[in-house]
């Protein structure tokens, strides 16, 4: 242990603990702006100063602790140095915070509130790059709102390891936008949000479709339909005072009706058929051909863009199977339009995901309108879908739970699940075992594919095979994953995995770039236990079990894969240019 004095309290705290931990150990809040509990620190902002025994001011989130050190973390000296650094960011800055999308939610705006900052004393210095970015279909870059801050760049290069964002220029006219000086949409971004996710300002944040479903729900020729991933459950609440982690699942249904849709499924019913597809594809492998593993499971769309961008020579090994929103998109205007005889040209369909790629994956090639028409219209994520709940004036909190609308609303525990990282496999898993023996999986808890590990690795004995398996969340954990599997592909030795997992966002879709701001791995994790939660406490966990979903295969669709299945509920996937010039 190492003894510090704090504020003229003696601590002990341990060996490598950053002044930044141990002032908040000891109950003292240090500003800070470019600091992240999930990033490696920096010291890029210069807020989190403190002052030493001998007068030395230091940086408290990268200085450890060192014996003996004392330390003081609030002097008028700090204070006069906090004030004046804040106030050189916000010489730099718009001051138009009504018009920023993160009103109420910028770091930077509670920062000043806090340290007393309410009007500029600088002069103003203009930005000279302010010109948005609006290139890709998921993800709006506004440079003028950006405070250099790095977090974005860290995210991006060193756990996503996309490199697609860097810094340019140097001083007042540092900006932070796509390597190269190129738009979004040309450079090698997979879309997944994580910046987004990590900026404390307005300077990247999601491309907001709400207008065009307002518009849909104000057109009397418009049948509007709404679906909510499983992820969103579990974080919505945040945006309305819940705690975190609180499954919202009945609000959420109520509020979708109370916005003017007209039917109300859940794109948990469209986890259950994915997982019939992508079960049946693996069991198929078990059982006549081995030589094709591992197979890869195909349901984020930034792991897509990542496959087809870094990975194409891996394509051969990816799930077919659609994502669930989008299989459940072509099973609306297909299989329930006719049901209620409804021309499927009049229907309106919405996702609500906590994912931005979602927005570019309704498009992404011609399998995403398998139905004859687009198969889902518009995808919003979870922060667009609160910002609509506030703009109607619902007291979200007190609204009475609901029911989906059926039959695309049913779903088991395996279909909630696939919102955490782990989730996915785990479902998979639970089904494939039952379609190789004819058997149901003893424990349906398959826990060493849970948690918030960036990888974790695993075996199971199906029909007394054992069947190895591999989960990643995190862009750079998948690389690591992929390149084991290339490793001994090319060695010719046996594959480290049969089976495997990917997802893009740590966490997996608990911590999507579009959910609540202020995401971090701790609240990642409680989103994840609201998911379990749920699937513990259901009658139903496997999606073979889903009455709905054997009723689907009976009326409509035949078997899983059946040549039907097979054009409705499966994609492609071809190599695609790292970036455009």
């Amino acid at each position: 242990m190492i003894h510090i004095t704090i504020n003229g309290i003696p601590r002990e705290v341990t060996e490598d603990t950053k002044i930044l931990h141990a002032a908040t150990m000891a109950g003292y809040h240090i500003p800070t702006l470019c600091y992240h509990q999930d990033l490696p620190p920096t010291g890029n902002c210069g807020l989190c100063v403190v002052e030493l025994g001998n007068g030395k001011v230091v940086r408290a989130c990268t200085t450890p602790v060192e014996e003996g050190m004392v330390i003081k973390t609030h002097t008028k000296r700090l204070f006069d140095l906090r004030k004046a650094g804040l106030e050189m960011i916000l010489s730099n800055h718009p001051n138009n915070c009504p018009e920023c999308i993160k009103n109420g939610h910028c770091e930077l705006q509670s920062l000043s509130e806090r340290l007393g900052v309410r009007c500029n004393v600088l002069p103003t210095i203009p930005r000279t790059i302010t010109r948005l970015d609006t290139s890709s279909p998921a993800l709006v870059l506004s440079p003028g709102y950006c405070i250099q801050c790095n977090r974005c760049v860290q995210v991006c290069n060193d756990v996503q390891e996309v490199h697609a964002l860097e810094a340019s220029e140097r001083g007042f006219e540092t900006f932070i936008g796509p390597t190269l000086n190129r738009q979004l949409e040309e450079s090698e971004c997979i879309k997944c949000g994580q910046c987004s996710a990590y900026c404390p300002v307005g300077a990247i944040y999601e491309a907001d479709d709400s207008d065009e479903i307002w518009n849909a729900i104000n057109d009397p020729d418009k049948i509007v339909v709404a679906q909510e991933a499983p992820a969103v459950r579990v974080a919505l609440g945040e945006e309305f005072g819940l705690p975190v982690g609180t499954n919202v699942r009945g609000k959420m249904y109520s509020a979708l009706r109370r916005l003017g849709f007209d039917y109300v499924f859940d794109t948990n019913f469209g986890a259950d058929l994915t997982i019939m597809e992508e079960a049946t594809e693996f069991a198929l492998i078990f059982k006549t051909n081995p030589d094709e593993f591992p197979l890869i499971t195909s349901c984020c769309p930034a792991w897509v863009d990542f496959l087809e961008k870094f990975y194409p020579d891996m394509i051969h090994y990816f799930s077919t199977a659609k994502s669930p929103h989008q299989m459940l998109g072509t099973m609306v205007k297909t299989y329930w339009a006719k049901k209620m005889n409804i021309p499927a040209e009049k229907i309106f369909l919405v996702s609500v995901m906590p994912c931005t790629a979602k927005k570019y994956e309704i498009e992404r090639m011609d399998t995403m309108f398998a139905s004859g028409y687009q198969d889902v219209d518009v995808t919003i994520t979870t922060r667009e879908f609160a910002r609509m709940i506030k703009a109607y004036g619902l007291d979200f909190v007190n609204l009475p739970d609901e029911e989906p609308d059926n039959p695309l609303g049913e779903y088991t525990g395996a279909g909630t699940i696939f919102g955490a990282s782990g989730g996915v496999m785990e479902a998979a898993l639970r089904t494939a075992y039952y379609l190789i023996t004819g058997e149901e999986l003893p424990d349906p808890n398959i826990n060493f594919v849970r948690g918030l590990h960036g990888i974790k690795t695993g075996k199971i004995d199906v029909a007394g095979n054992e069947v190895r398996i591999g989960v990643a969340s995190g862009i750079g954990n998948v690389r690591t994953l992929l390149d084991e599997v290339k490793k001994a592909k090319e060695e010719g030795k046996p594959i480290p995995y049969h089976f495997i997992e990917v997802m893009a966002c740590r966490g997996g879709c608990v911590g999507g770039g579009g959910q609540p701001w202020g995401s971090k791995m701790t609240i990642r994790k409680q989103r994840a236990k609201g998911l379990f939660t749920e699937d513990a406490e259901m009658q139903v966990r496997q999606s073979h079990n889903n009455k709905s979903i054997q009723k689907l295969y009976e009326e409509f669709l035949g078997k899983p894969n059946s040549e039907k299945a097979l054009k409705l509920l499966h994609t492609k996937y071809i190599p695609r240019p790292l970036f455009q010039k």
